[in-house]
């Protein structure tokens, strides 16, 4: 083994040779139980981020582990095609390139172009899941563009179709004016901005009067341009003050249309003036008390959110309206939304018809991509109805089919399912997998798996023309097949029916509505067993929380603080970091703030600190919470603990190999009381990690590792394992060295999920060393199991007396700054129980406690003068403190101490009970001073133990 521990000189070539060697396929053997994971696709456009790498850590070691052990495991790989993303990137690649746009291109050349750039590009992710360790079966890599993928996809919509689960229909969705498509619910980023609210008076037409004698009401609105699509007022039906008024006409400023005052409880008597303008066409509030009262729907704005020239209006079931003149007031025309929003502001003041305007803080809605303020808007879509596809897939996780983890998940995912609205499926891009539907000159709709089938199944002879809808599906409608579709549906394929269902998917809880439960009412659905039930996706969903920064905040590309895993692993200067942040960027007004928090949080870069430590750190936080902190202070930690056990495994190497011994495993060895003790904490470290991974706490899992190999093998065992190989006996020696080696490898096996680079590479070193082990990857070795036999209680106590003894003597030389190499007097009261603990070990007592000798006495025994006590167990030590330390001085040194913290812990509290610095400082702000405090607290209550632990250095 080399000296240093050097990461980079192992981990790709032992990925290499893994990958060759197709240690990572199924074993096939159908009898034993298989165990399979789908990894959540990430999309093909850009790179993992340190979230991706947390995920891909938990699957690879659940995955490591099912497989050593025995089970025929596969995890399955794949990415998706990322519509929107994937179209954005080649438009900005095609424009920068050639100076073009996709209108430049027919639909078939420009999805060429598309598939150009992915194979240029799509590889990034895999060789960042390569590097990351994952042990996926590459042979099955699947994407969600690929042929069977996507007539796996047309085979679900026609069926769909088929059976009435999927229609068209005109309704309101997200619309981006930028790129002209409807997005999702998790497309759109909310931001709360600093904006207005504007109070105008709607007049009453035939002189009609409110309680107060006016002939206008008031409606408060943040987006004045909406009046041109009014239809209606609405005042709460329990409202005295406008109770008359019910049923009654106002004249809307600036169209003239008459619009009726409606009753509805969505008006809200104590907020605002009680009076409501109604919009169906551009607000979904508005939209669902038109669809209540029948009020017409008016659409004013194009698809790139300026005024038109003339509106479109329509019934509540989306067909034409002739109820109001579609005229639109000719200086608006083509006008920008927010320009008219200003001009419409200007003119309304001009009439007299603005009763305030005030500042107030707005919830606005961004598209994550486009970066621009999101629209209501009323279009042509294809929906799924989704009520009768909820119901197996609650009932599913109600009657235990499905569990989430943690539990509390579940009450999320209910909540949802049980309010579920009909599902808008349809995208209007290029790029996704195009809509299989064909539409007559009429407008008819056919659909089919082709035009060939669609003709056949109405025939329709070769002279009706078809057009094939321009439309694609939304991304997460082919997501939603991915857990079965990668498994050869809609063919029953031997492979399908060995690792369907899934045993567990790992996924944030994030995207557990769009992702998870579309997936379960997808598979309930579609995936029947022999009496026609609904077969479960998966068992198990593992929900991860969010990792967040340093300070708190979400880490995205548009925010400049995402981590790119490789970067950790290999390290990058930091220069290299800051243009990785600030390049194409969406919003480059940030650009500046970026680079200066940047080079604030990472002053010198990032130094590499290997695959193991990442994944050690990722395992060790994955904690059950929704957010989760990153810590680059943490990975510091764990690199040092790999380097730890490395150095375990050198001096493991150095103290048995090339010694003459038979390490056969019937050979009778004398164990001490601390080889019996390692062992025995090696069988609890076994089955507490066990525990931990089958109950999906993946961070008790690596905490136990940390706690054994760290505080128990390397800090206690190995020193005591010293003192064995130089003073003891050669049997002692003997049996030593054999515990050493197969503790050490035991715990190699048990640590290989979580760190599978260094657990090969040091037990590759010790295996010649080890008698019967076959094979030439730890991956593929047996998982270790708890052995009873091998479980101490009189070992543990033993070692665990021992340990006391030195640390309490350590720790009373760190408070008196007594020299290390300075030998102390001790006398003991020992406790007849406790007393062979004693004899057993007063020879390791003496030499690691720096003692020059343990003077026994008994009850009625006088002590010495200037002695300090401690307890052991039962038992009481006393260090005679003559010459050691100045009482006084130490005295007056403390209380120096504690002065100037209670200076600083009275400015902090000042500075909290300050309600402008609460109220003005940003919250991760706050939240540092809170924790300053209560350190400063805790420092405190530790001085004054230490005054306490000196005044009792008494004069007997």
């Amino acid at each position: 083994m080399e000296k240093i521990y050097k990461p980079e000189l192992i981990e790709e070539t032992l990925y290499t040779n893994w990958e060759k060697k197709g240690y990572f396929k199924p074993h096939g053997d159908t009898s034993k139980d298989s165990f399979s994971i789908v990894i959540p696709p990430p999309n093909i456009t850009g790179t993992l981020h340190i979230g991706h790498a947390f995920q891909t850590t938990i699957m690879d070691t659940l995955i490591r582990y099912q497989r050593m052990k025995g089970k025929n495991t596969l995890w399955q790989v794949g990415t998706d095609h990322a519509g929107i993303a994937t179209q954005m990137i080649v438009e900005r690649k095609i424009a920068r390139e050639e100076n073009k746009n996709k209108y430049d291109f027919d639909r078939e050349d420009f999805i060429k172009k598309i598939w150009e750039w992915k194979k240029e590009s799509s590889s990034t992710i895999t060789e960042q899941l390569r590097r990351l360790g994952a042990s996926v079966d590459w042979d099955r890599e699947r994407f969600t563009m690929d042929k069977g993928f996507s007539e796996a996809t047309k085979e679900a919509f026609v069926r769909l179709y088929e059976d009435d689960l999927i229609y068209r229909g005109k309704r309101l969705v997200n619309w981006d004016p930028k790129l002209c498509t409807a997005i999702s619910d998790l497309e759109i980023e909310h931001k709360i901005q600093k904006g207005y609210m504007y109070y105008f008076r709607y007049p009453l037409i035939n002189r009609t009067m409110t309680k107060h004698s006016q002939n206008y009401v008031i409606v408060a609105t943040t987006r004045p341009e909406t009046i041109l699509g009014d239809t209606a007022v609405a005042v709460n039906p329990k409202d005295f003050r406008y109770k008359d008024l019910i049923g009654k006409k106002i004249l809307l400023p600036i169209t003239n249309r008459l619009i009726p005052i409606i009753a509805d409880d969505h008006a809200n008597m104590k907020k605002g003036t009680g009076c409501v303008k109604i919009t169906p066409a551009h607000d979904f509030d508005d939209y669902e008390v038109g669809q209540r009262h029948n009020l017409p729907i008016i659409n004013i704005l194009t698809l790139n959110a300026c005024i038109r020239t003339s509106s479109e209006i329509f019934t509540t079931d989306g067909k034409k309206s002739s109820v109001y003149n579609t005229e639109l007031p000719k200086q608006y025309h083509g006008m920008e939304r927010f320009s008219a929003r200003k001009a419409i502001v200007s003119e309304l003041k001009h009439l007299g018809l603005v009763d305030k305007i005030e500042q107030h803080d707005i919830t606005i809605p961004y598209g994550d991509r486009s970066a621009v303020v999101i629209e209501p808007r009323l279009t042509n879509q294809w929906y799924v109805r989704t009520k009768s596809l909820a119901k197996p897939a609650i009932k599913a996780v109600k009657n235990g089919q499905i569990r989430f983890f943690p539990k509390q998940y579940e009450n999320m995912y209910f909540s949802w399912m049980e309010k579920l609205q009909d599902w808008c499926i349809s995208r209007q891009l290029l790029w996704g997998h195009r809509i299989p539907a064909w539409y007559d000159s009429q407008g008819k709709v056919y659909v089919g798996r082709t035009e060939n089938e669609a003709r056949k199944k109405n025939n329709l002879n070769s002279s009706i023309i078809l057009q094939q809808d321009n439309d694609v599906l939304d991304t997460w409608f082919s997501s939603s097949l991915w857990i079965f579709a990668t498994q050869d549906w809609p063919q029953n394929t031997e492979n399908f029916r060995m690792f369907y269902p899934s045993n567990v998917l790992v996924s944030g809880f994030d995207i557990i509505f769009f992702w998870v439960a579309r997936m379960i009412m997808m598979s309930s659905y579609f995936i029947k067993d022999k009496n026609n039930n609904s077969q479960v996706p998966f068992k198990v969903v593992y929900m991860t929380g969010l990792i967040r920064d340093e300070n708190g905040q979400k880490m995205s590309k548009s925010k400049g603080n995402v981590l790119d895993p490789i970067d950790i692993i290999d390290g990058i200067s930091l220069e290299s970091l800051v243009s990785k942040r600030c390049d194409n960027l969406m919003q480059t007004k940030l650009e500046k703030k970026i680079e200066k928090n940047t080079r604030q949080t990472f002053r010198e870069g990032i130094t590499p600190y290997g695959t193991d430590a990442l994944r050690f750190t990722l395992a060790a936080i994955a904690n059950t919470g929704r957010d989760i902190h990153w810590d680059m202070n943490r990975l510091k930690g764990y690199r040092n603990f790999c380097n730890k056990l490395w150095n375990a495994g050198r001096f493991v190497l150095m103290n048995v190999k090339h010694k003459d011994y038979n390490f056969k495993k019937d050979k009778k060895f004398e164990y001490s009381l601390t080889d019996k003790w390692i062992q025995s904490q090696c069988e609890i470290t076994t089955k507490n990690f066990t525990s931990h991974i089958d109950n999906y706490r993946i961070d008790l899992a690596a905490n136990s590792l940390y706690e054994f190999i760290w505080n128990q093998f390397c800090d206690w065992y190995l020193e005591f394992i010293k003192f064995v190989l130089t003073k003891g006996q050669e049997r002692e020696k003997e049996a030593a060295r054999y515990t050493l080696i197969t503790v050490l490898e035991k715990t190699l096996r048990l640590t290989h999920p979580i760190m599978p680079y260094i657990t090969e590479s040091i037990w590759k070193n010790i295996k010649p060393l080890m008698y019967g082990i076959e094979g030439d990857t730890i991956m593929l070795q047996n998982f270790p199991q708890y052995e009873d036999s091998k479980y101490n209680q009189e070992a543990i106590n033993n070692t665990e007396w021992i340990k006391k003894f030195i640390i309490s003597i350590r720790n009373l030389r760190y408070k008196y700054k007594i020299l290390p190499n300075k030998k102390l007097h001790a006398i003991m009261k020992i406790n007849p129980g406790e007393k062979k603990y004693l004899e057993n070990n007063q020879n390791l007592l003496l030499s690691f406690s720096k003692l020059k000798k343990i003077e026994l006495i008994n009850e009625h025994d006088k002590l010495p003068p200037y002695v300090t006590t401690m307890l052991i167990g039962k038992s009481e030590l006393f260090i005679v403190m003559e010459n050691l330390t100045d009482k006084r001085k130490e005295l007056i040194e403390l209380n120096s101490k504690m002065e100037k913290i209670q200076i600083k812990i009275k400015h902090i509290e000042k500075k909290l009970d300050n309600t402008n610095f609460l109220s003005k400082a940003p919250k991760e702000i706050i939240i540092k001073e809170r924790k300053k405090l209560k350190h400063y607290e805790e420092t405190i209550i530790k001085l004054k133990e230490q005054k306490i632990v000196i005044n009792q250095i008494t004069t007997v």
